[in-house]
């Protein structure tokens, strides 16, 4: 493996156009037509997978596809659609919930200002990051459980809390690179970099890669 400074600018655009080449695409795994279906797709894919939210979104959506009829939705059948994805009674509450502040005080449209979107229930800095990144191009670093873990065994940081590791990133990862990083890191993750083993002897990342806390690389 070569030396590198893991923390340097010259290390993270190497990170960065290697990943760009194995992933070009930055599509997110969630099915949306619009910012406001992202918004409660995203809500909906807390501690499940992207398939699950996938298979019940065209239902919800089909029945309730604004923020103004799904405000209104009943909560027992909103629990009913959504059952799927875990965690069924506090996401039919706050897609709800988010539905009604959309639509009374944000014109019925998604916001894109962080203390905004983490005011709408169901909402922490995780999913404001991927609607900021994803919806306004604006900079955005999405700490999940893959880009954290990625990121800790490429040496970029050593921090594990979310919010540090957050703020510990946006210190050396220049903004314009932010949402790309965070997609393709995310992605590499469940390809190469997997919790349990890690595939090592196939990573494009691997010569260059520190590989801190895996054991037997």
């Amino acid at each position: 493996m070569e030396n590198h400074d893991t923390r340097s600018n010259n290390y993270l655009r190497l990170i960065h156009d290697r990943v760009m080449s194995e992933y070009p695409s930055t599509v997110t795994f969630l099915n949306y037509r619009n910012a406001f279906e992202l918004l409660i797709a995203v809500i909906l894919s807390a501690r499940t997978t992207d398939q699950s939210v996938n298979e019940v979104t065209p239902t919800l959506f089909g029945k309730f596809p604004t923020p103004e009829s799904l405000a209104s939705a009943e909560l027992s059948m909103l629990e009913q659609i959504v059952h799927k994805t875990g965690f069924y009674r506090s996401k039919a509450r706050n897609i709800r919930a988010t539905a009604r502040q959309i639509a009374e005080s944000h014109g019925g449209l998604v916001p894109s200002d962080m203390d905004a979107l983490t005011a709408l229930p169901g909402v922490g800095r995780k999913t404001a990051h991927v609607i900021r990144g994803t919806l306004f191009g604006l900079p955005s670093i999405i700490v999940d459980t893959h880009f954290g873990r990625v990121s800790r065994r490429l040496g970029l940081t050593a921090e594990t809390n979310p919010l540090k590791v957050e703020r510990d990133l946006e210190q050396i990862i220049p903004p314009e690179l932010s949402h790309s990083m965070s997609m393709r890191l995310n992605k590499h993750g469940r390809v190469y970099c997997t919790s349990r083993k890690p595939r090592c002897e196939a990573c494009p990342l691997s010569d260059v890669c520190p590989k801190v806390g895996v054991e037997d690389p």
